[in-house]
């Protein structure tokens, strides 16, 4: 009897420390399954705690002598036990369980954080090297002219647009001048046009926008009539905006707009074209670039539309500057 009731008491310590113990591991649903599960054993225990007492008041009263009836009853309490018990050892290995996954995704988690924190350390060493290499750099700045209103741009003058510029604005912006990337080796590997375009743009996605700026520059240089140059020409653009590089990057825009006037990537030139230049001062003509987007591409891609009428709201090129 003495066994049973201190066997009782210890599936009520363990029923307390799981309780506590559910709610840190598992969520909201989880917790009200385990709850249910609680309550019913708790009632189980409850009844086997009744029935025992009971035993034990009878043993007394009859001078230590159980009935056949009471053998039953005990043997069947002693067997829901067993059974309590065999549980409760699953919900101690789910639990150690789960701890031991917790442990393991908090060290993933720690080791991306810390990854991702020297990639960025890095990315800002590189920009601030890249900075001062521009700063001391002498380079005549675009827009020396004066401001002009940009002019629309016909089916008829984009097939043209190789021998006569319509926008005045940017016949202006062409006084940009940059020093062109020289590089004595090949990077590009002796194959097509589409695999030399895929070798370039993979330094892209893996950050490397210097090694990325020399090769897209050679595949534009060596395939300039490929279908291909246009986007090309582009995301060479995107090598010096990513490094704050903003006269390089301007540069770069308007090259692919003036020479791949019917490119995919034309629409964006020019919007990007127009906010490297409000980045550098000469937000009159920027803000000249942005507006024009939706005149001379209005079939261009919807999301090239709402960027550019967000850039145009965040530089209040409504205002008179």
């Amino acid at each position: 009897m003495n066994k049973i009731l201190i066997f009782i008491s210890r599936l009520t310590l363990i029923f307390t420390l799981t309780i506590c113990f559910s709610y840190k591991v598992y969520g909201e649903e989880e917790n009200e399954t385990i709850l249910q599960q609680i309550k019913v054993l708790q009632e189980d225990i409850k009844t086997l705690e009744k029935a025992v007492y009971s035993q034990g008041v009878n043993t007394t009263s009859t001078g230590g002598e159980l009935s056949s009836n009471s053998n039953d009853v005990l043997t069947k309490h002693l067997l829901k036990l067993s059974e309590l018990e065999e549980q409760f050892k699953m919900l101690t290995n789910n639990f150690e369980e789960i701890n031991f996954k917790l442990d393991k995704l908090s060290s993933r988690i720690t080791k991306v954080q810390t990854d991702n924190q020297m990639r960025f350390q890095d990315l800002e060493k590189s920009g601030i090297s890249e900075s001062a290499t521009a700063n001391k750099k002498q380079k005549k700045l675009p827009g020396s002219d004066e401001a002009q209103d940009l002019g629309s741009i016909s089916d008829a003058d984009i097939a043209s647009v190789e021998k006569t510029q319509q926008t005045q604005s940017v016949e202006s912006v062409g006084t940009v001048i940059t020093e062109t990337a020289q590089r004595a080796e090949k990077i590009l590997p002796e194959t097509s046009p589409e695999e030399q375009y895929k070798f370039a743009i993979s330094f892209l996605k893996v950050g490397d926008y210097e090694t990325a700026e020399f090769a897209l520059k050679e595949f534009v240089d060596t395939n300039s009539k490929h279908e291909l140059a246009g986007n090309a020409q582009y995301w060479y653009g995107e090598t010096f905006r990513v490094r704050q590089l903003y006269q390089d990057a301007a540069s770069a825009y308007l090259d692919g707009y003036q020479k791949y006037p019917k490119s995919s990537k034309a629409p964006v030139n020019l919007l990007k074209l127009g906010v490297m230049l409000v980045q550098i001062g000469e937000k009159t003509q920027g803000c000249s670039m942005i507006l024009g987007v939706k005149d001379q591409y209005p079939k261009a891609n919807q999301s090239v539309i709402q960027k550019a009428e967000y850039e145009k709201k965040k530089f209040e090129c409504d205002k008179k500057s």
